[in-house]
């Protein structure tokens, strides 16, 4: 039996997984967290194999849970499931540690074989996220564009401004003030040398980030 807990913000995500994993008789989900504070009291008290991760949690993004769990050399398998783009951040979540991607834009039915390909210990990827995967390794330099400099909260902070969401929104998201959002968008601003958030969004859209 593999083991599931799965942390997303949105009670209508966690209905939907836990509908489609109760199809699966080789598939026990445990427990369901609405944040990464959360998970952590879960993960302390439940028996987990596999954990869906949402990257967009309030507070601590879900990169950050997956650095705690790597650095604590956690035993459980993280299988990021987000609506965050996959062609920016599939690779980016391996390098991180974690054991597969899979975007909710994706087949409702993957998601269950995803899950049992991470229990049994194997990476799951999209055929797409495979191939972004293998034109990396064949051309290292694509690498070198100056959004991959940026850490994964400046690179949320960019996503958000170049699909028109304001501070405030952004804020009220990352459950952040509007104060420190501004700060990560003035570094994305330094980092990228760009002078407005027209041009962030000009920038978004030609590197495919949105």
């Amino acid at each position: 039996m593999i083991h599931v807990i799965t942390c997303d913000p949105f009670g209508v995500v966690r209905r939907g997984i836990r509908e489609i994993l109760a199809e699966a008789v080789d598939v026990r989900l445990s427990a369901e967290a609405a944040s990464a504070e959360e998970l952590k009291r879960l993960l302390r008290t439940t028996e987990c194999d596999v954990l869906l991760l949402e990257l967009s949690l309030p507070g601590r993004s879900g990169l950050d849970v997956l650095a705690d769990l790597v650095e604590a050399e956690s035993p459980v398998r993280v299988l990021i499931h987000s609506g965050e783009p996959e062609r920016q951040y599939a690779v980016r979540c391996l390098r991180a540690g974690a054991h597969g991607f899979l975007s909710k834009a994706a087949d409702p039915r993957l998601l269950v074989t995803a899950v049992r390909m991470v229990g049994q210990g194997q990476k799951y990827l999209s055929p797409e996220a495979t191939q972004l995967l293998a034109d990396t390794i064949a051309r290292p330099d694509a690498e070198t564009s100056p959004h991959h400099l940026l850490s994964n909260r400046e690179l949320e902070t960019l996503v958000r401004i170049a699909s028109g969401k304001t501070l405030a929104d952004i804020a009220r998201e990352f459950m952040l003030s509007p104060k420190t959002v501004n700060v990560y968008r003035m570094r994305v601003r330094e980092k990228l040398h760009l002078s407005n958030d027209a041009a962030l969004t000009a920038y978004a859209i030609r590197n495919h980030l949105i």
